[in-house]
């Protein structure tokens, strides 16, 4: 499915409605559409996402949307950095505009008056790590996926494995509504420090910027000691390197069997394990993840 007129600039959509009649409209069954959804405060990851779709897709469309149901904390949802005319002008200057469109609505075109989530089961992948952390977070993000994915239509759906769990997530969410959709997972983009490339990267100072590289600095040392030592061991490891680093306060570290995202204690050579860590510096919550075997 593929929109076969191509604007001549970034086209942006505010309503759902005139965007469905537009791909609607230009629909063509022989081209394809990419989808990248994002929460805006574009980086250079988002934009490597964009750039891996429009080379497998014939064209491209781009969501920008801090999505309020998804946030369980109200004072996190309020500082999110909305750059919308920034992300354009990005986005502007890095993609051929000819190729993609953006919607970018307000949240009363997504949901009317009230912002409430549907409430999802997705086989108790949503229970653990950041599910377990944050209340509700996943029917959030499996409520505006849904919405989008039915409003779009894509061919294929892009997504970072920064946010491993929501991948996986996504993917079921996929499975469980029978949706015609390819979902593909990108490596994780990194800042040439190592740090995980986020929106909420912005809110650090430039010496937490800095410093906030060291979480990824002990993190690659997991995967060498995972494979000597238990998973107990590992953990404490890991946790201890966090410990001594000034300013930084742990939430979690713990490994996980990369299918179910359950828990691990005990090795087993037939499952694919990833370690998964969220801390806290200048009160900005990182997150970031690595395969271990």
């Amino acid at each position: 499915m593929f929109v076969g007129y191509l604007p001549q600039s970034n086209m942006v959509f505010e309503s759902h409605k005139n965007l469905s009649q537009y791909l609607n409209n230009h629909r063509d069954t022989n081209k394809s559409i990419g989808f990248v959804p994002t929460m805006g405060a574009l980086h250079q990851g988002h934009l490597a996402l964009m750039k891996k779709a429009l080379e497998d897709n014939d064209f491209l469309v781009v969501s920008i949307f801090v999505n309020p149901t998804q946030f369980n904390n109200p004072e996190d949802l309020k500082k999110y950095p909305r750059l919308l005319e920034a992300d354009l002008k990005l986005m502007e200057s890095q993609l051929d505009s000819s190729n993609f469109i953006t919607y970018a609505p307000a949240v009363e075109d997504v949901y009317g008056k009230i912002a409430v989530s549907k409430s999802y089961h997705f086989d108790g992948l949503e229970d653990v790590m950041e599910g377990s952390q944050r209340p509700g977070h996943f029917d959030g993000v499996g409520t505006i996926l849904q919405f989008l994915f039915e409003v779009v239509q894509p061919d294929r759906a892009y997504f970072g494995e920064k946010d491993f769990q929501q991948l996986q997530i996504i993917k079921k969410l996929k499975e469980k509504l029978q949706l015609p959709i390819e979902i593909i997972g990108y490596p994780i983009h990194r800042e040439e420090s190592g740090l995980a490339m986020s929106s909420r990267n912005a809110r650090l100072s430039p010496e937490g910027f800095i410093k906030a590289a060291q979480i990824y600095q002990v993190l690659k040392e997991a995967p060498g000691y995972f494979s000597k030592h238990s998973i107990k061991e590992t953990i404490a490891f890991v946790s201890k390197k966090i410990s001594q680093l000034s300013g930084f306060e742990l939430e979690y570290f713990t490994i996980a069997d990369e299918k179910t995202l359950s828990p691990a204690t005990i090795k087993d050579s037939s499952k694919n394990y990833r370690a998964f860590i969220v801390v806290h510096l200048e009160g900005v919550r990182l997150i970031d993840n690595i395969p271990l075997n």
